[in-house]
């Protein structure tokens, strides 16, 4: 009997998480919303809206962080030693075509979905809606949860509940 030895098949790579700031991570809340300490001098006035203790949370997510927002590598120089996350990968915004914006998806859909390249992800933002979901589910081959942020209350324990479920499941 002829018995080759098979290689242990290669792990999986972990899901990209795709991570928005204005919303998720700074919220709207109205006057009255928590502060974790005075903004700096020349800051975003918004910044002492986040909450330090979302670093270590996100961090603590069996995944790879991506920043997927405007503050391009401003979110590594200004949100990242806020958080105590380490620099992170950032998603490079192409220029708009005719096709973003297009059947009301977001125009970060396309480029998040050729970012991933068939790889598991998570994209956290507060402007996701049933448009993108369909359009993900259509052109994405791997795994993808779209998950849609209150952007009054930014990222919460539902939040990162919802996260930690299904990023566990699956691999």
């Amino acid at each position: 009997m002829n018995r080759s030895v098979q290689p242990p098949p290669l792990p999986l790579p972990l899901p990209l998480l795709f991570l928005d700031v204005d919303g998720p991570l700074i919220p709207f809340g109205g006057q009255g919303y928590p502060t974790y300490g005075p903004p700096d001098a020349d800051a975003h006035p918004l910044l002492a809206r986040v909450d330090p203790a979302l670093g270590p949370r996100l961090a603590a997510l069996p995944c790879e962080l991506v920043w997927a927002t405007t503050w391009m590598e401003d979110a590594n120089e200004v949100l990242g030693p806020r958080l105590g996350l380490p620099r992170l990968p950032v998603v490079d915004w192409p220029e708009p075509s005719a096709e973003d914006g297009r059947g009301g998806r977001h125009w970060k859909t396309r480029t998040l979905v050729a970012r991933a390249a068939g790889r598991a992800f998570v994209w956290v933002d507060d402007e996701i809606t049933a448009a993108d979901r369909a359009w993900v589910a259509a052109h994405h081959p791997g795994r993808a949860l779209l998950h849609r942020v209150d952007p009054r209350l930014g990222l919460g324990e539902a939040d990162f509940a919802a996260l930690d479920g299904w990023l566990r499941t699956g691999r």
